[in-house]
């Protein structure tokens, strides 16, 4: 497929990769084949996350009897219900209507009874929403502390094994109130490596994580701790339910929707087209800057080292961080697409995306954006600095003016990140 042909739209290939692992993300497509037996006394609904409301208008079409409850979202991110409702609330800093949600479903699940199921609902942004602090701790001091870790460069896992030791309802204290009730969690992993622990910082999963790493993850990121959060980290009250507890052995879960799969469908798509590709896989990390320049070091080994005139893609998900020093906006992936144009420099024939698969990245009203062969010299031409604009955090500000950005808004599910180079170069 040579840069030439007419029907060859880079732009347009880009998006539909894009769009392909969106739609493959998609909870209606998938929910109703993981649902579990129906239980003899009544089903209680619960959840929480950027696709909890798309999974739970796909559980009311699929589930064959009656069912209630309530989910927590993103404000935005709400569809509607007739049986359970979909309560809106701060993300990714929590805020009152979450914790006000956070103590309805705790409540709803300390009711239920031996016959009874907790069907769950789990996804991406599951953490903050639910909010609901230990004894001790107030809202404030958590959205102060969250603010410090999205702002610290610190992974998911890091941030979650934190909040897991500051609430009453994460790792897996949810379940344990339930008990001894049946709990059943559906969800969407935004995480790699899908681990259930992780996800909407595992509210019905045991916790194989401790007090004492939460507090190695704060020394390690120099957070100025309020001291009632010092306080309870430092007591017994913050461990977490571990596994082989009896409260959890009522509890299971069932990923849907993985990271993997949707590379995988994006990976297909692009085969068809007529792409080699290199799929690194969903568990790529670290800071979004360093990722961009290991993937560019890629690409130039993979077209020296090559012979045939086939373009190469390179697909990649998983979670990069950024650490935020400067004043702009944008997010992890527009970070790295602003690093790798610069890593690319000398490099012609070559576009790539970058997008968060939940429509929003990072404080910007963008999923990402995309990077074109001229990308740079457009940006010279517009009087932008992006060594400047990458110093300043700004990779959104940057790619907005070039007009790049990818705008989809809430997509209402999350599997993480979708990276994808497409390179027309001709190898050998």
């Amino acid at each position: 497929m040579p840069q030439d042909d007419p029907t060859v739209n880079p732009r347009t290939l880009l998006n539909e990769l894009f769009q392909c692992a969106i739609e493959r993300a998609d909870p209606a497509q998938h929910l109703a084949r993981y649902l579990p037996t129906p239980p003899t006394g009544q089903v209680c609904v619960v959840g929480a996350g950027k696709a909890a409301a798309a999974m739970a208008a796909a559980l009311e079409h699929a589930w064959p009897g009656p069912i209630a409850g309530l989910v927590l979202v993103p404000y935005g991110h709400a569809v509607p219900c007739r049986q359970i409702q979909v309560i809106e609330a701060g993300h990714p800093v929590p805020d009152a209507a979450g914790m006000s949600g956070a103590r309805r479903i705790l409540t709803l699940a300390q009711g239920l009874g031996t016959s009874d199921l907790l069907l769950c609902l789990l996804s991406g942004g599951g953490s903050a929403l639910l909010t609901l602090p230990l004894p001790g701790l107030s809202l404030a001091e958590k959205q102060t502390l969250t603010r410090q870790l999205l702002a610290s460069g610190a992974t998911i896992s890091e941030i979650n094994t934190v909040r897991k030791h500051l609430s009453a309802i994460k790792g897996g204290r949810l379940a344990t109130a339930a008990y001894p009730a049946a709990s059943h969690s559906l969800l969407v992993s935004d995480v790699p490596g899908d681990d259930p622990a992780v996800i909407a910082s595992g509210p019905t999963t045991a916790d194989p994580t401790t007090r004492t790493q939460a507090q190695q993850i704060i020394a390690h990121f120099a957070l100025n701790l309020p001291p009632p959060i010092a306080a309870v980290l430092a007591s017994e009250t913050a461990e977490s339910p571990k596994p082989g507890a009896d409260a959890l052995s009522r509890s299971d879960t069932c990923i849907i929707a993985s990271p993997k799969e949707v590379l995988a469908a994006a990976a297909a798509l692009a085969r068809a087209q007529g792409f080699v590709v290199i799929n690194l896989g969903d568990r790529v990390e670290g800071p979004a800057r360093q990722v961009a320049r290991d993937q560019a070091r890629k690409l130039r080994e993979l077209i020296n080292g090559r012979t045939d005139s086939a373009p190469v893609l390179i697909l990649s998900g998983g979670e990069t961080t950024v650490e935020v020093k400067g004043r702009g906006c944008g997010g992890r992936n527009l970070e790295y697409l602003l690093a790798l144009a610069l890593e690319l420099r000398s490099l012609p024939d070559t576009w790539a995306i970058a997008c968060d698969t939940d429509g929003i990245d990072g404080c910007s009203q963008a999923a990402g954006a995309i990077l074109t062969p001229d990308t740079l010299a457009r940006a010279d031409s517009a009087g932008l600095d992006a060594s400047a604009c990458l110093a300043d955090n700004d990779a959104g500000g940057f790619f907005q003016r070039l007009g790049d950005t990818v705008i989809t808004g809430p997509t209402r599910t999350n599997v993480n990140d979708f990276r994808a180079i497409a390179c027309f170069v001709p190898t050998g």
